[in-house]
């Protein structure tokens, strides 16, 4: 099958394809003597793992270890559970980071109860309050947008980091 058909089955774009390709991921397909890329059920089958495995939100590299095991099936689980307990561990530490984000948004929110001009708004008014105050990000802005030990990639309150599909 050509990439198109491939993108069809599995509802994944052809750039991210593409993609998985130069990463890695996937297996590169063979080419026609047109140079189109011809895809088999070994790469759907993978593609459909990769994207069960992205829907869990877990990293490349989580998805690269997962997919080495997945390749070489006599091996032990053990380090695929460990993976998955460190997975779970860093959604957990995620959710945590959001409530308080939650939190915090919901204080921002009482800040004006009513609307009125943007001069007297409350909450644009302590943003620009807290802007003067902070000249670098809380400990927890900062963990929120930056990748730790783990290789996890947090997504910042302010704009989330793009990941591929």
């Amino acid at each position: 099958m050509k990439i198109g058909q491939l993108a069809q089955q599995t509802g994944t774009p052809v750039d991210t394809i593409r993609y998985y390709e130069r990463e890695g991921l996937l297996p590169r397909a063979a080419r026609t003597e047109g140079n189109y890329r011809i895809y088999d059920a070994m790469h759907l089958e993978r593609l459909a793992f990769i994207r069960r495995c992205r829907s869990l939100d877990m990293t490349q590299d989580e998805i690269r270890v997962l997919l080495r095991f997945r390749d070489t099936p006599s091996e032990s689980c053990e380090d695929v559970n460990a993976l998955l307990d460190a997975h779970i561990g860093h959604v957990a530490e995620r959710i945590r980071e959001l409530q308080q984000l939650e939190t915090q948004l919901q204080v921002l929110r009482a800040c004006c109860k009513e609307g009125r001009q943007a001069v007297a708004c409350g909450i644009l008014n302590e943003l620009s309050q807290g802007a003067t105050e902070v000249s670098t990000p809380s400990a927890s802005e900062s963990h929120l947008s930056a990748t730790h030990a783990g290789g996890r990639q947090h997504v910042t309150p302010r704009k989330q980091a793009t990941r591929d599909s």
